[in-house]
């Protein structure tokens, strides 16, 4: 599984990208046929609460998954992000179960 951390208009820290990494690697424990992962790290009108946007696209075979959270921190964006990822790639298991 290939990871791509993008940050748009800042720096993304170690910290935050060895954490972004962590939540992601968990992904294959619900679909382990997961090609590529991007996750698209955003500041949102910096001035506001609530300006941390993320993006998280999944590439599994023949589809391309993707869900897209805002929240205060990158971390708890990144959370929303996997956790409806997980749902997300359920469904997609279930689906490719039943053909």
């Amino acid at each position: 599984m290939e990871i791509k951390i993008q940050s748009i208009h800042f720096d993304a820290t170690e910290k935050l990208q060895a954490f972004i990494e962590k939540k992601i690697a968990k992904l294959e424990k619900s679909f382990e046929d997961i090609q590529k992962v991007e996750v698209q790290l955003k500041v949102v009108k910096p001035a506001t609460a609530q300006n941390k946007e993320v993006s998280l696209s999944v590439g599994v075979p023949g589809s391309t998954l993707f869900v897209e959270k805002t929240s205060d921190t990158f971390e708890e964006s990144v959370d929303l992000c996997v956790d409806s990822m997980r749902a997300q790639l359920q469904k997609f298991k279930e689906k490719l179960r039943n053909h």
